[in-house]
């Protein structure tokens, strides 16, 4: 299987005038297994771009662009507008996101806004994408300055919408979450690998874990 190589800038230091940002995609990465946010930042700089993962773009763009043509009805929405692939910086958080598709509905005291993040996956959604939407949830909060009371994760293959409350619980796991991401950067140090051996099946740093096979 050939593996293609994806270029990741290198992290600057730290420092009161200069901070590095984060990316909110390495929340659902560190709660799925630590060690991958740890080799992006601190050992390879390049993270390989696997087989699996083409396929979860090109499903990706196919559902975008039905998206495009169908109803709210499934976000439980009777009107709305959709906006794809908003891209976020918030100084608070010091994180940047992508999100897949922002539906910004209701007027007045009433409007909202409602992050739907595409998910190439037929199973619950674990912790690890809850914690990515509710980093999203946030960080529209404070750059929109609109409610986001709650988030959609769509599983591609089951053509299913999995709405989940961005509760104050989620929200500061989310923000614990991006603490220890920084701390472990900050002072390169690496984290024991995650208990669940099955995820180093399909990893794409499964060879720079010797410890665990």
């Amino acid at each position: 299987m050939n593996e293609f190589q994806v270029t990741i800038e290198p992290y600057p230091e730290e420092t009161e005038k200069n901070k590095w940002l984060l990316r909110v995609t390495d929340i659902r990465q560190y709660a799925y297994c630590p060690r991958v946010v740890f080799y992006e930042y601190c050992l390879s700089g390049v993270r390989p771009l696997t087989y699996k993962m083409l396929q979860g773009l090109e499903a990706q763009h196919r559902v975008e662009e039905l998206e495009k043509r169908r109803s709210l009805r499934e976000y439980r929405l009777t009107e709305g507008v959709r906006h794809f692939h908003v891209a976020l910086t918030s100084e608070r958080l010091g994180c940047t996101a992508l999100v897949d598709l922002v539906v910004e509905s209701g007027e007045g005291n009433q409007r909202r806004v409602t992050p739907v993040d595409f998910k190439m996956s037929r199973r619950e959604p674990g912790t690890h994408f809850r914690l990515q939407l509710a980093c999203y949830g946030m960080m529209l909060e404070e750059i929109w300055q609109v409610p986001a009371p709650e988030g959609i994760l769509y599983l591609i293959p089951l053509k299913q919408a999995v709405r989940v409350n961005l509760d104050r619980r989620l929200r500061k796991d989310a923000e614990r979450t991006l603490a220890e991401i920084r701390e472990m950067v900050l002072h390169e140090r690496m984290p024991a690998p995650t208990p669940h051996r099955n995820r180093c099946v399909d990893c794409e740093f499964r060879r720079f874990c010797n410890d665990v096979w």
